[in-house]
């Protein structure tokens, strides 16, 4: 008798499916029955998360109770809400004068959740609910805290989150003391619970028309506020190695944790003395010797994370804009609740920079090699992020219409600015946010949104990864 494949009669047993036809029949089954939610990538569920919380938080703001006199429009309502979301502290209304307690509300709980991190929060609340931690989930909260796998996930989660209550509850009690003097017990309570949650998650959300410039020199509200930036920016899982290196727990800190802390201490102590030689004889003109010091600090600290200011940002001399820009592009630390290509990112392409000048390949700190796949990683991150921030720039450009012309040049720096501000989630402006258009600041919109989850998360999300043909090598002429 011959067989199916010799054309003949397939028999009786032909009907009944093989072995191996049953199991992948049985896959598809079962991923067909899967709900979509558990069928979508880390990478995907991160981005959705995010996108959800935007929107409700734009239809909250939408309502007639979150404005002190007419509803926000569609626009500034997205605008605001996505701001507050992604912690980059742009806004095209006055928060303080035209949001009522309602929409400030909304506002401290939109960036708190973004400061923490959607995810997170999914997880604390599921957890409080009495439902066990699902393998994605492990997954993702995995690619977004840690840089190596971990033994004590579930202790560093419950860090993460009774970390960031604690630290801004010290903020609170210390603001709340020192705005005791300016405001009533109730007011001033309030002014310290929305400053120092809006300090620690980097949003630069304040309910003063003049930011923090009034209390440039009280050193009192300067450190609180820097003290919360800089913890907020470090990252969760460094200061949770730090802690355990102090408690004795680690015998030494990862390499991950030391490139960030002294890539923040070199960003940090020399953008201060930077800002401090370019402004000495400008904006720090008449400001007293303390400060000077306390002003230089303060935004030597907020460009890379956070949006609060002490002095006129417009006012500031050109080689300060420039360095602002630069602190914007580098940003916070991977894990924390700022945006930019982050500081490793920014140590690791310096050191890369420096070892192809002196002919060496790869990169050795501390004793330790970088793999080759971050080091690839790291450039990918910086050229996409350069990339989108030039894109973003020219739409705000080409979108400020025919009356764009020589006489209106300098915005060129002033839009690249706000760009640069909206990528790095850091919230300062040189005063054009309230007066961009609709096209304007849909555009900022979507800068805010990659610059909080990464450009490489947004290309790679919807990313199939086929091995295709490899071919024979041949060179090509560079540099």
């Amino acid at each position: 008798m011959k067989d199916k494949a010799e054309g003949g009669s397939a028999g009786p047993l032909s009907a009944f499916p093989r072995p191996q036809e049953t199991g992948e029949t049985m896959k598809r089954f079962k991923t067909a029955r899967r709900p979509a939610v558990r069928r979508l990538s880390p990478a995907r569920l991160f981005i959705l998360s995010f996108l959800l919380v935007i929107l409700i938080g734009a239809l909250l703001l939408l309502l007639p109770a979150a404005s002190v006199r007419e509803p926000l429009s569609l626009m500034d309502a997205l605008f605001t809400s996505a701001s507050a979301v992604c912690v980059t502290g742009l806004t095209v209304v006055d928060i303080g004068r035209d949001l009522s307690l309602f929409g400030q509300v909304v506002t401290l709980l939109l960036f708190q959740i973004g400061g923490l991190g959607i995810i997170t929060f999914s997880l604390v609340l599921f957890g409080l609910m009495g439902r066990s931690l699902s393998f994605r989930g492990r997954e993702l909260l995995q690619s977004t805290f840690l840089h190596t796998p971990r033994r004590d996930f579930f202790r560093i989660l419950r860090f993460v989150v009774s970390g960031t209550f604690v630290i801004e509850g010290v903020g609170t009690l210390v603001l709340f003391l020192r705005f005791l003097a300016d405001f009533p017990p109730g007011r001033a309570l309030y002014q310290a619970v929305y400053h120092a949650v809006s300090a620690f998650n980097n949003c630069g959300y304040s309910l003063f028309a003049d930011n923090l410039v009034r209390y440039r020199d009280d050193a009192v509200v300067n450190l609180a506020i820097v003290s919360l930036i800089v913890l907020g920016g470090l990252g969760f899982i460094v200061m949770y190695e730090v802690i355990d290196r102090w408690r004795g727990r680690q015998k030494r800190l990862s390499l991950h944790a030391r490139v960030v802390l002294l890539t923040t201490g070199a960003l940090i102590t020399g953008g201060a003395l930077l800002f401090y030689l370019f402004e000495a004889g400008n904006v720090l003109v008449g400001v007293r010797g303390p400060g000077r010091v306390l002003a230089s600090l303060f935004q030597s600290v907020t460009p890379r994370t956070c949006g609060f200011n002490t002095v006129d940002i417009a006012a500031l001399a050109n080689p300060t804009i420039l360095l602002m820009m630069i602190l914007m592009f580098i940003g916070a630390s991977p894990g924390s609740t700022g945006g930019g290509i982050k500081t490793s990112s920014f140590a690791l392409l310096g050191l890369m920079i420096i070892n192809r000048i002196r002919g060496r390949d790869g990169v050795t700190i501390f004793r330790r090699t970088v793999p080759q796949e971050i080091l690839g990683r790291t450039i990918a991150i910086v050229l996409a992020s350069a990339v989108s921030v030039l894109v973003i720039a020219s739409v705000l450009l080409l979108a400020a219409g025919p009356g764009a012309g020589p006489d209106s040049r300098h915005l060129f720096v002033e839009y690249m600015f706000e760009t640069l501000s909206a990528f790095g989630t850091v919230g300062l402006s040189m005063n054009v946010t309230a007066a961009l258009n609709e096209i304007q600041k849909l555009a900022i919109v979507l800068m805010m949104f990659m610059g909080r989850v990464g450009p490489l998360t947004l290309a790679f999300a919807w990313s199939t990864f086929r091995r295709g043909l490899v071919y024979a090598e041949e060179g090509v002429m560079v540099g």
